[in-house]
Formats: structure tokens, C-alpha cells, sequence
């Protein structure tokens, strides 16, 4: 949540690391820690209580047992958990809807469908090509 306020109350996104000046001669600078970790995750679940909510972010991974015909099984893998106060919360989904807002404005609407590939990648015995997606 890189942003800095300008003159009119709208925000303006910037490089992680630089200084912000937010109002008043208020600056906020962001510093990771040396042992700072980004994950990359397909997804999130999570909840709340009256005091927090919490959202873990995942990954996927097919498993394939014995049969293709047989039940597939995914193990989601839970990669880090963000604990965050009601008015926090808050904040993200406003932050998040903005940057949404953005991105479709240049990009288009995001497609929750998944991308075909191109051409069919040739299949050979006791391979997984012929699952697409993991549910």
C-alpha cells in the first residue's frame, strides 16, 4: 500500500522504499526487514471475529493417485497468514478496489476464466496433461 496523498485527497502510487508525505509535513517511510519474503499465492480464504479478520493466502498442487479415473486430490498449501483490525480490513478492500479499478481501466476486465493453451501439448502414458485446472 505504496501511495501518497496529492492536493486534492487523491492517491498516487509509488515505489516501495521511497518516503511519503501524506499531510501537514507527516512522512512515512516503508523499510522491509532484512529477512523480508514475498510469496506468490492462486488464492485466499480466511474469516472474521468482532475483533480481526484473517485471510490465508495459498497455493495448489495437484496430486495424482493410482487411476486417472479415481477422485483427484489438490494439497493447499497455506503460505502466510495476515492478521488485520476491522478498520484495516476496511482500508484493503477500498485500497484493493481502487488498484482493481485501475488496472481493468488499462487492462480490461479481469477474466476469471482460465486461458486455453494455444495448441495441445502432446500427451504420453501416465501423464497429467489431460487435467485442466485443479478443481
Amino acid at each position: 500500500m505504496h501511495e501518497e496523498a496529492n492536493s486534492k485527497g487523491k492517491k498516487e502510487s509509488e515505489a516501495p522504499n521511497s518516503p511519503k508525505k501524506v499531510k501537514k509535513g507527516i512522512t512515512i517511510e516503508f523499510k522491509k526487514p532484512a529477512d523480508f519474503k514475498q510469496i506468490y499465492a492462486i488464492g485466499a480464504a480466511g474469516g472474521h471475529s468482532p475483533y480481526d479478520f484473517r485471510i490465508g493466502f495459498y497455493n495448489d498442487t495437484p496430486k495424482m493417485f493410482g487411476d486417472t479415473s479415481e477422485a483427484q486430490v489438490i494439497e493447499r498449501q497455506v503460505e502466510t497468514e495476515v492478521i488485520l483490525s476491522p478498520v484495516a480490513a476496511l482500508e484493503l478492500s477500498k485500497w484493493l478496489n481502487q488498484h482493481i479499478s485501475e488496472y481493468e481501466a488499462v487492462f480490461g476486465p479481469i477474466s476469471r476464466a482460465v486461458p486455453k493453451p494455444k495448441r495441445e501439448p502432446p500427451k504420453t502414458l501416465g501423464d497429467s496433461t489431460d487435467l485442466r485446472g485443479y478443481i
